[in-house]
Order: C-alpha cells, then sequence, then structure tokens
C-alpha cells in the first residue's frame, strides 16, 4: 500500500483591514486556499468589499 501525502494546499480566511479600522457593522470575508509550502506568510488580495460598497485590502486571519 501507498503511503498517504499530506496535502500541502489549506483553507484560508481573508478579512477586510479598512473595514475593521473604520467601524462600520457588519464584515467582508472571503474564503480561498493557498499553498502552504510556496506562501508561508500571510496572504494579502484585492476584494470587493458590499459593505463599503469599493475594492479594498483583504488579509489572511489566524
Amino acid at each position: 500500500m501507498s503511503k498517504k501525502v499530506k496535502d500541502a494546499r489549506q483553507q484560508i480566511i481573508l478579512e477586510c483591514t479598512e473595514q475593521k479600522e473604520s467601524g462600520v457593522p457588519g464584515m467582508s470575508r472571503y474564503i480561498s486556499t493557498k499553498n502552504k509550502k510556496n506562501t508561508p506568510e500571510r496572504l494579502e488580495m484585492k476584494k470587493y468589499n458590499p459593505y463599503l460598497k469599493k475594492v479594498t485590502v483583504h488579509r489572511e486571519i489566524k
């Protein structure tokens, strides 16, 4: 039997940084995946925030 290889791709949560600072109610979050071997640091992406109605920077949490 072959040994199972541990999956390097993990599911992450991206949260809006601008909305957290502004104090607007609600929270814009997106779910994505990343390869832990290639990108060990926290991921940042520009995504649309429906509460602020504009594109903002979303950063990986936890």
